[in-house]
């Protein structure tokens, strides 16, 4: 392997911030092995942080640790810490390194002395609380989140983790209440939307989960313009048109009022929801549509068995 071609991809992974750790490690170790280090500059440190984690991240503690191998460099989070002593970031780093050895009751200790140096250090209070949580100490794992988020409100990714510990005890209302400060947080991303109408769903609170099913689809299915065909529903479009054909289906059949919406949400009229249901059906049916496979590749794999899905589902309604 060429030594520029590796430098100039492990560049691209920490421009894109990508999480592509084996071939990190697999160009990383080519840049040590052919004493790549003295062309990166002052790039070196982000390049021995970025080698750190993959390595951490794929298992391979004796290239985070002593990446020697003949060539008389140090080890990488060695490096770090004699280049930037005291550093938050590489403290940090040092402990997700203890994550991999140490029991969690003494990592949990060494983050709660880095928090008592430096209560602003969100970087150490998160992997604290991903410690508690992987620990099983759900409780405290809520406990010490919800007090982040009171210090640091506008974190979304705190807001969404907190929504997913919630939604794994099956407590959806609390999860959606995280959600929607998510929501209101990044009010243009589809996918925060998406699920929330995934645990409104789950939580049995239909009118809701379709109210935010339909705002995915006004989000991403653009309509067609004059003289062209509807675009192919796929990914997230196409998981919110099956929402809608879900929920559509639920409420023609037992016909819920408002008071049975946790929420309060009302449900749209009876002409509405067959008309919705159809829709739904065709926008599903065109994911799959013949003419959306190559030339003399046949139906769209699983065809068959949406179509049965879907007549089953319309027999009911």
């Amino acid at each position: 392997m060429d030594l520029t071609s590796a430098l100039q991809r492990l560049a691209s992974y920490r421009a894109k911030q990508s999480r592509a750790s084996a071939d990190i490690v697999k160009d990383g170790e080519l840049v040590l092995r052919k004493a790549g280090l003295t062309k990166l500059g002052d790039e070196e440190w982000a390049f021995l942080e970025q080698l750190a984690l993959a390595a951490l991240d794929t298992g391979k503690l004796d290239v985070a640790d002593d990446i020697t191998d003949g060539y008389a460099i140090q080890a990488c989070l060695e490096r770090l810490a004699a280049k930037f002593p005291e550093s938050p970031r590489v403290d940090v780093l040092q402990g997700i390194r203890m994550e991999a050895t140490e029991s969690s009751e003494t990592v949990i200790r060494y983050y709660n002395t880095l928090l008592e140096a430096d209560e602003s250090n969100i970087a150490a209070w998160k992997r604290k609380i991903s410690v508690l949580k992987s620990s099983g100490d759900i409780k405290t794992a809520v406990q010490e989140l919800s007090t982040l988020l009171d210090t640091f409100y506008t974190d979304v990714e705190g807001w969404l983790e907190l929504g997913s510990i919630y939604s794994s005890c099956n407590q959806y209302t609390s999860a959606l209440q995280c959600l929607s400060h998510a929501m209101i947080l990044a009010p243009q991303n589809a996918f925060y939307i998406l699920e929330a109408a995934e645990t409104a769903y789950s939580a049995a609170d239909i009118p809701l989960a379709l109210k935010f099913y339909l705002r995915v689809v006004e989000m991403l299915d653009e309509p067609p313009t004059s003289g062209t065909t509807p675009s192919r529903p796929e990914g997230p479009t196409l998981r919110a048109w099956y929402g809608v054909k879900l929920c559509a289906r639920d409420l023609l059949t037992s016909t819920p009022t408002a008071s049975q919406s946790e929420s309060q949400t009302t449900p749209p009229s009876e002409k509405h929801l067959r008309l919705l249901d159809e829709l739904s059906t065709e926008r599903i049916l065109a994911a799959y549509s013949p003419s959306s496979s190559k030339a003399g590749e046949g139906p769209p794999l699983g065809r068959e068995t949406v179509v049965k899905w879907l007549e089953n589902t319309s027999s009911t309604s």
